[in-house]
């Protein structure tokens, strides 16, 4: 990397921790507090049984001390881990708006990290292609939070490939305790089915993807030649053709139903965020939905 590179990386990340602070200040950090439940439990204090009780709170040391039966009482621990497991190859390179999906993906994790880190929590970071590359224990702080954004807009993998199979299994190997995990990536991945269930089941997990328009619609515009980023294959199609056209459409609307019926069956909160729209009111709906939730 030059120091031209890395200058520019800076200055990026710097527009970028303004926005995110102001953001995560104003819009998100309330909604995040009440949309996550901390990781466990505290304990708080002893009381007499009541008839419901479970019984195996019961505390029997004071039990036999009071000669009533004495229950112990918990708070919810408040204190939450999130990781941002983002997806750094190739194709997240890719962008037809002012933002590529790479720059898309570092801004969302600026958000949530500042969002967290105002309500005390701690935020990791994992960085993976077709394999895991970078990961940062979670952690609090702003300085923190600056080195896991700037990670992400100057990552270089060797491997262009994507393999989010991978990145579950190190997660679910190196992450002991359950964990608020926010997975972004465009999904331009095979086999997701036992992965993603299996992080599912162990941490409370929401996939981010990040799309450009371009990549859901060929515009019309002759014969062009297509290069798919991670593999190097290329072929060229003529976009006059409305059968072509037609025919691509059709592809990219079975990929995505058939991601978001994975999503929907293994659990996970979703959302599809594009390059070229503001993803303010869908985060806010994301968080106002599990706050419902959470409160039914």
């Amino acid at each position: 990397m030059t120091p031209d590179s890395i200058d520019e990386i800076m200055r990026r990340v710097h527009r970028l921790e303004i926005k995110a602070r102001r953001l995560a200040r104003e819009s998100f950090s309330g909604e995040y507090h009440s949309s996550f439940k901390g990781s466990g439990l505290d304990f708080e204090d002893y009381r007499e049984y009541q008839h419901g009780d479970e019984t195996r709170f019961i505390d029997w040391n004071v039990t036999a001390r009071k000669d009533h039966p004495y229950i112990r009482t918990f708070r919810e621990e408040r204190e939450l881990a999130m990781i941002l497991a983002v997806d750094v190859s190739a194709s997240t390179l890719y962008g037809s708006q002012q933002l590529s999906k790479r720059e898309l993906a570092a801004e969302l994790a600026a958000v949530l990290a500042f969002s967290a880190n105002i309500n005390g929590d701690k935020t990791g970071l994992l960085l993976f292609a077709d394999a895991p590359l970078l990961y940062l224990p979670p952690a609090k702080g702003s300085r923190h939070i600056l080195r896991m954004v700037r990670e992400i807009l100057a990552a270089d993998p060797e491997s262009p490939g994507t393999d989010i199979p991978k990145a579950c299994d190190f997660l679910l190997h190196t992450v002991k305790r359950r964990a608020l995990v926010f997975l972004i990536s465009d999904f331009f991945c095979h086999d997701l089915q036992r992965p993603l269930g299996a992080l599912a089941s162990k941490h409370d997990t929401i996939a981010l993807r990040v799309t450009d328009p371009m990549e859901q619609r060929l515009p019309k515009v002759g014969k062009v030649t297509l290069t798919d980023p991670e593999t190097g294959w290329q072929t060229t199609v003529n976009t006059n053709n409305a059968n072509v056209r037609m025919g691509f459409d059709k592809l990219t609307r079975r990929h995505q139903e058939g991601i978001t019926n994975l999503f929907r069956k293994k659990g996970i909160d979703h959302l599809q965020l594009s390059t070229h729209t503001d993803y303010l009111p869908q985060l806010h709906q994301l968080f106002k939905n599990r706050t419902r939730r959470r409160n039914s």
